[in-house]
């Protein structure tokens, strides 16, 4: 009994002191290994009389039950410090850590316009997919008569107050003029729907951008400029643009946006038609309360599918949505 107390000292002592793991390994042979010196203690138990066997051996285990503890706390101690790096290491560098995917290449054309458009002071705003023919048609001065809010051109869902999926981003800007006085600047990006069947230019469903800009004093000349600044940030500082007379239900005057760049020319072509825009006609300015003698804005739309498959040189919309990998790493 009296060489317990002094060998589970000498036990710690050196279990605390083995500088690596191979030492910490001799020195548990030393003391617990099937030589050991407290391996050979226990031996002994047997020579004692009987009556001081369970006093003893009490002992014996609540002190072989310290020297595992501890063991094991100067193991972990060890195999962690053999895990630090041998030099200095700065721990505030940043780390590295493995890919866990990448942007889709709509996404990735969606940030960069919406990137554009905060540059200029505009700010994102959302509406719903499920829309009414209020606020997707009507409030956008398009008539009952017209061929977009035809069963044919259009999703109708069942549902109170004939619920549709929206055809347009143009939607949101009503509900946003619904809600806020001016001046408004907002962009709207967006998933649409139309009743198109699917080809490699067309797909039922896609992607849109609205601008919208409402202030004292607005000018197409405002309208050009953004539109120019965009594309150029999108497609290239070579990006030339040019107005054509149109018709929008919403706006007056309107025009389809012609661009051209390498890109076009690329594809034997001098223009390509890519948006269309217009000032915000009075009669949407007075179905949402703004007097349209005191505000003038414009605005414009156009798909993001577009830009990106003249951006990356794409001729199939369908791409977009097969989910191949093969494509989708190439972004």
């Amino acid at each position: 009994m009296d060489d317990i107390a002094p060998l589970k000292a000498a036990a710690l002592a050196d279990f605390a002191a083995a500088p690596t793991l191979a030492a910490l390994e001799q020195a548990k042979g030393a003391y617990l290994g099937a030589q050991g010196r407290f391996t050979a203690l226990m031996k002994q138990l047997g020579t004692l009389p009987k009556e001081q066997k369970p006093a003893a051996g009490k002992a014996i285990n609540e002190a072989k039950a310290e020297l595992e503890a501890a063991l094991a706390a100067r193991r972990s101690e060890l195999e962690l410090q053999a895990a630090l790096p041998k030099e200095p290491t700065d721990f505030t560098l940043p780390g590295r850590r493995r890919p866990l995917g990448r942007l889709h290449p709509l996404t990735q054309v969606t940030e960069d316009i919406v990137r554009s458009f905060r540059k200029l002071g505009f700010v994102v705003a959302d509406g719903p997919e499920v829309e009414d023919d209020y606020h997707c048609f009507d409030a956008l001065n398009t008539p009952a008569d017209h061929p977009a809010r035809d069963t044919q051109d259009t999703f109708y869902l069942e549902g109170q107050g004939r619920p549709l999926l929206r055809t347009h981003t143009s939607s949101v800007q009503i509900r946003v003029m619904e809600k806020m006085p001016p001046p408004i600047r907002i962009v709207v990006p967006g998933r649409v729907y139309r009743r198109d069947n699917a080809d490699a230019t067309h797909n039922p469903t896609f992607h849109q951008i609205e601008g919208l800009y409402v202030d004292r004093g607005v000018t197409v000349g405002d309208l050009k400029g953004t539109v120019e600044f965009v594309f150029r940030e999108v497609l290239g500082e070579d990006v030339k643009i040019r107005f054509r007379p149109h018709y929008f239900s919403y706006t007056e005057p309107s025009f389809e946006i012609d661009f051209s760049n390498a890109l076009v020319k690329r594809m034997g072509k001098d223009w390509l038609e890519i948006a269309g825009c217009g000032m915000v006609h009075p009669q949407v300015f007075e179905n949402v309360g703004y007097d349209p003698e005191e505000w003038t804005g414009w605005a414009f739309g156009f798909g993001i599918e577009r830009i990106a498959m003249l951006r990356y040189g794409i001729t199939d919309i369908r791409l977009f949505y097969e989910n191949d990998l093969r494509f989708l790493r190439q972004f």
